[in-house]
C-alpha cells in the first residue's frame, strides 16, 4: 500500500498550482498596476490615499508573489523525479492554469467584492462590468481549462495531440516564466527626462519644493500628500543629489524600483502644472 501512495505524494501538483498562482499575481501587478495603471492594491482605501502608502502596498504585494514563486520552484525541484511520468507535462500545465485562474478568482472575490480595496478599473462608471470580464476571462476560463487538462488521461498528451508529454520541459518553461516575471515587475518605464521623486514622511511639501528648485526642476505633477513629485530636470544626473535632501527614492529610466518606476505624471488638468520651480 505504501508504494502505491508514494508516487501520488511525489507528483508536482502543488508546485504547478503555486507557480501558476504567483504568475497570476505577477500578471495582475505588471499589467494592471504598472502598464495600464488601472488601480493600485489599496486604491479604494480612503486611509491609504497617500501615494507613498499605495506604492509600498504594491511593493509588498510583489514581494509576496516572489515568495510564492520561490516556494513553487522549490517544490518543483523536490518533485523533479515525477516529471518523467506519463502525462506529467500535461498535468503540470493543467495545475499551473488552475493556479493562474485561482489567483484571479480569489482576487476578485476578496479584493473586489468582499473588502473592496480596489476594483479592476477604479475610474470606470461600470466597475462591476470590468470585474466580471476579468473574473471570467482570466479566472474561470484558465481554471476550467486547467481542470480539464489535469483530468485528461495520459494518452491525451504527446505527439499529434498538441499537448506536451515531457514534464521536465514544461517544468523548465514554468520556471523560466516565473524567473522572468519577477524582474519584469521591477522594470521602470517612461520618458528619460521624467524623474519621479518620493520624499520621506518628515519632509514637508515646502522643503521638497525648495530641494527641487535648487535643481531648476519643472514640476509635472504632485500627489495630494506633497510627498511624491514627477518633475523634468535639465540635468537628470543631478537627481541623485535629492537623496541628501530627504528623498527616499528617485526613479528614472535605467533605475528599477518596481511600481514606483512606472508611476507617470497624470494628464494636464488632474492637478495644475506649476511650471519651472
Amino acid at each position: 500500500m505504501a508504494s502505491a501512495v508514494a508516487p501520488a505524494a511525489g507528483r508536482p501538483h502543488w508546485a504547478g498550482f503555486i507557480l501558476g498562482f504567483a504568475l497570476g499575481g505577477f500578471f495582475d501587478g505588471i499589467l494592471l498596476h504598472q502598464i495600464l495603471q488601472w488601480h493600485h492594491l489599496l486604491s479604494n482605501v480612503q486611509a491609504a490615499q497617500d501615494m507613498r502608502i499605495q506604492i509600498m502596498a504594491d511593493g509588498l504585494f510583489h514581494a509576496l508573489m516572489y515568495v510564492l514563486a520561490g516556494a513553487g520552484l522549490y517544490l518543483l525541484w523536490r518533485r523533479r523525479a515525477a516529471l518523467s511520468d506519463a502525462g506529467a507535462g500535461r498535468a503540470l500545465i493543467g495545475w499551473a492554469l488552475l493556479g493562474f485562474g485561482g489567483w484571479h478568482m480569489t482576487d476578485a472575490v476578496l479584493s473586489h467584492w468582499i473588502t473592496g480595496i480596489h476594483r479592476i478599473k477604479v475610474d470606470s462608471p461600470q466597475p462591476l462590468l470590468w470585474d466580471l470580464i476579468w473574473f471570467f476571462a482570466f479566472g474561470v476560463v484558465p481554471a476550467v481549462a486547467g481542470w480539464m487538462l489535469r483530468k485528461a488521461p495520459p494518452a491525451a498528451a504527446g505527439p499529434g495531440t498538441g499537448m506536451p508529454s515531457n514534464g521536465r520541459r514544461v517544468a523548465v518553461q514554468l520556471g523560466l516564466a516565473a524567473l522572468v516575471a519577477g524582474p519584469l515587475a521591477a522594470l521602470p518605464s517612461g520618458p528619460t527626462d521624467q524623474i519621479t521623486v518620493l520624499f520621506a514622511p518628515g519632509v514637508s511639501p515646502a522643503q521638497a519644493f525648495n530641494a527641487l528648485a535648487r535643481l531648476d526642476a519643472r514640476v509635472l505633477w504632485v500627489d495630494r500628500s506633497g510627498g511624491m513629485w514627477a518633475v523634468s530636470l535639465p540635468d537628470p544626473k543631478a537627481a541623485w543629489s535629492l537623496y541628501r535632501n530627504g528623498a527616499m527614492l528617485v526613479s528614472q529610466s535605467g533605475m528599477a524600483f518596481g511600481c514606483f518606476g512606472w508611476t507617470q505624471a497624470e494628464p494636464q488638468g488632474s492637478r495644475p502644472e506649476t511650471g519651472p520651480v
